[in-house]
C-alpha cells in the first residue's frame, strides 16, 4: 500500500508506522507525544512545544523531516524555526540510522 502525490515518489505507509514506533525510544522530551504527518515526498515529525524556546505561546512545532532519496536511502532534516525552513542534517542514511540520530539527538539539533 503506498500513497503517491503528483510529481513525487511513493512513500510507504509502513515507513510512517516505523518512524512513529521509533519515536517512543527517543531520549529527549519523552513526556510529549509527537506525531508523524505527510510532508511532500516524506514524513514530518510534529510535537507539542517542549520547552517554549521555539514558540512562547505553545502549540505544535515541527521537529524533523525524513525524505526517501531516489537511491532508497534517507535524508534527515531539522527545522530552523527562526528562518522558517528545513535544514539538511544528514544524507545517504539507512532508515535505522536516520531514526537513531533523530531519537538520540546528542547535539540537540531536533529536540530543543
Amino acid at each position: 500500500m503506498s500513497a503517491v502525490l503528483p510529481g513525487t515518489a511513493p512513500v510507504l505507509a509502513l515507513d510512517r508506522a516505523r518512524i512513529a514506533r521509533a519515536l517512543g525510544r527517543r531520549e529527549r522530551y519523552r513526556y510529549v507525544r509527537p506525531r508523524v504527518e505527510r510532508e511532500g515526498r516524506g514524513w514530518k515529525v510534529v510535537s507539542p512545544n517542549c520547552s517554549r524556546s521555539v514558540d512562547p505561546a505553545g502549540g505544535d512545532v515541527d521537529i524533523a523531516w525524513l525524505v526517501r532519496a531516489s537511491n532508497g536511502q534517507w535524508l534527515l532534516h531539522a527545522r530552523d524555526h527562526h528562518a522558517g525552513c528545513w535544514v539538511l542534517k544528514a544524507a545517504g542514511l539507512r532508515m535505522d540510522d536516520a531514526l537513531q540520530r533523530l531519537c538520540s539527538d546528542p547535539q540537540r539539533e531536533f529536540w530543543r
